[in-house]
C-alpha cells in the first residue's frame, strides 16, 4: 500500500529518474565524444532533468540520495569515453606493483626502448596517447595508492582496474555527501544544497563515468572543513595533507587560515599564533610523510617540471589567458605561454595573499567563500581548465549564496566540442560562449548583486 501511495504521489519525479538513467546508460555506453551533438544534446537533456528533479525533490533527501548512487551505478561497467587519463592510471599502478618508481620513467621510455615493464603496456601507452605518456606522472602518492589497489585486485583487466577506482570515487562521493551535510547543518543553510553537488550530471559524469579524482581529494577537503568548524584542528590538518596527497589544488588554499585561526579572542595570540603554526606543521609533515616512499632527487627534479608545464606548455579550456595571448601575438608574435604563465604564478599568489589578509575568513562561511574566490580567480587567469576542475568550485559553492559555479558545470560541455575535429583544435567562438555566460552571471552575483544588497542596507 505505501509502495502504490507512493508512486501515485510521485509519478512525475520517478518518471523524470527514469528518463535520466535511460539518458545515462546512453552516455556511458553509447557515445563518441566526437559525436557533439549527442553529447550536447545528452548533458543538456540530464541538466534539465537534473534541475527538475531539483525543484520536485528537493526535500526529499532519502529519494534524491537513492537517485545519486543508482546513476553512479549504471556507469559502474562502464569504459570512460571522455578522457583518456584512465589508462595511465592504470599504468602507474602496474608499475608500482612491479616494484618500480612511477615518478621515475615516463611510458615512452619503456616503448621506445622496446620494453614492456607491465601487462597491456602497449595497449595502455596507446590508449593513454602520446602527450601523456611523454610526461612524467604527476599524481600524488594517495592517488597513486588507489591505482595501485586497481592493480593488485584486478589483475590483468583494464575494466576490472577501472570498476574498483570507479567504487573509489563513488564511495569518496558518498562520504562527500555524508560530512557535506553535516556541515551544512552546522552552518544552518539548507540540506539539499549538497545535492547541487552530489547529484550534478557533470559530477557523476566528470567523477564517476570518467574516473577523475577529484572527488576523493573534495571528501578529504569537505571532511577536513567540517572537523575544523568543529574544533578539531589536529585532525582536520590530517585529512587536509589527506587532500592534498590526492590533488595538490588544495595547497592554494592554505593562506587563508591565517585570519581563521587568529579569530578566537578566548585564546591569546601567542596560542593563536601556536595553533596555526601547528596546523600548517601537521600538514606539511603529513603531506611529505606520504611523498616519502616515493623520495629520490630525480623524483624532485621530474615531479617538478611536470607541475611547470601546467604553466609554461599545456593550453586548454582558457578564458583571460587567450586574451593576453593574442595580445601578445600582435607585437611578439610566439612562445607567449612561457612569457605569461610566468606572470600569472604572481598574479594568483598575489591574490590568494590579498583574500586572506585583506578579507574576512574568520568564519567558516567566510572562509569557505574566500577559498571558491581563489580557485575562482586561479581558473579565470588559468592556461589550462580541464572540464573536472570545476567540481571544486562546484562543492565549495553549496556552502554559499553563489551559483555561477553550478551554471559553469553546465555550460562547460562546450569545451568538450574541441574534440569534434581530427586536430582537437578548440574553437575560440565556443569557448568565449562558454565564459561570456560564466562571467555574465559571476559579475551579477559578485558584483552587481552585491553592490545592490549593500546600497539596499544603506
Amino acid at each position: 500500500m505505501f509502495n502504490l501511495t507512493f508512486l501515485k504521489l510521485n509519478k512525475t519525479p520517478i518518471l523524470l529518474a527514469l528518463l535520466s538513467v535511460v539518458f545515462y546508460v546512453s552516455f556511458a555506453y553509447d557515445l563518441s565524444r566526437t559525436d557533439y551533438i549527442k553529447l550536447i544534446t545528452l548533458y543538456l537533456g540530464l541538466f534539465f532533468l537534473f534541475l527538475k528533479l531539483m525543484q520536485l525533490q528537493k526535500h526529499s533527501f532519502n529519494f534524491l540520495l537513492l537517485l545519486a548512487i543508482g546513476f553512479r551505478l549504471v556507469f559502474l561497467f562502464a569504459i570512460p569515453n571522455l578522457s583518456q587519463d584512465f589508462y595511465r592510471f592504470i599504468w602507474d599502478g602496474r608499475i608500482i606493483l612491479e616494484g618500480l618508481n612511477p615518478y621515475l620513467y615516463t611510458p615512452e621510455s619503456f616503448i621506445l626502448n622496446g620494453e614492456f615493464p607491465v601487462y597491456q603496456a602497449s595497449e595502455l601507452y596507446k590508449g593513454m596517447g602520446v602527450l601523456n605518456g611523454s610526461h612524467y606522472t604527476n599524481y600524488p602518492p594517495l592517488n597513486q595508492l588507489c591505482f595501485a589497489i586497481a592493480g593488485l585486485f584486478a589483475g590483468k583487466s583494464i575494466l576490472g582496474s577501472v570498476v574498483i577506482m570507479r567504487s573509489i570515487i563513488i564511495l569518496a562521493d558518498i562520504g562527500t555527501l555524508y560530512f557535506g551535510k553535516k556541515l551544512l547543518e552546522r552552518l544552518h543553510i539548507p540540506v539539499h544544497n549538497i545535492f547541487w553537488y552530489i547529484l550534478n550530471p557533470f559530477i557523476i559524469i566528470e567523477l564517476t563515468g570518467n574516473l577523475h579524482f577529484e572527488g576523493l581529494m573534495l571528501f578529504f577537503l569537505v571532511c577536513s572543513l567540517y572537523l575544523l568548524h568543529c574544533g578539531k584542528w589536529k585532525m582536520a590538518a590530517i585529512v587536509f595533507a589527506c587532500s592534498v596527497s590526492v590533488k595538490l589544488i588544495p595547497l592554494i588554499f592554505l593562506p587563508l587560515f591565517f585570519q581563521y585561526f587568529l579569530k578566537n579572542q578566548s585564546f591569546s595570540l601567542f596560542k593563536r599564533l601556536k595553533n596555526l603554526l601547528g596546523f600548517y606543521t601537521i600538514v606539511g609533515l603529513v603531506t611529505l610523510l606520504l611523498f616519502l616512499p616515493f623520495y629520490s632527487s630525480q623524483f624532485i627534479l621530474n615531479y617538478t617540471n611536470t607541475v611547470a608545464l601546467w604553466f609554461q606548455r599545456f593550453e586548454f579550456n582558457a578564458s583571460l589567458y587567450y586574451i593576453a595571448r593574442e595580445i601578445g601575438y600582435s607585437f611578439r608574435g610566439y612562445n607567449e605561454i612561457a612569457i605569461i604563465g610566468k606572470y600569472i604564478i604572481i598574479l594568483v599568489v598575489t591574490f590568494v595573499f590579498l583574500i586572506s589578509f585583506l578579507r574576512k575568513n574568520k568564519t567558516s562561511i567566510q572562509l569557505i567563500t574566500g577559498m571558491l574566490f581563489v580557485l575562482s580567480f586561479y581558473y579565470f587567469t588559468a592556461t589550462t581548465v580541464h572540464p573536472w576542475y570545476i567540481a571544486t568550485l562546484l562543492l565549495l559553492s553549496v556552502f554559499t549564496r553563489y551559483k555561477f559555479p553550478l551554471v559553469w558545470s553546465c555550460a562547460i560541455i562546450l569545451s568538450y566540442l574541441a574534440y569534434a575535429n581530427d586536430e582537437n583544435k578548440e574553437n575560440l567562438w565556443i569557448i568565449g560562449l562558454e565564459y561570456l555566460i560564466v562571467f555574465s552571471v559571476f559579475i551579477w552575483e559578485v558584483v552587481i548583486k552585491k553592490g545592490h544588497s549593500s546600497r539596499v542596507a544603506l
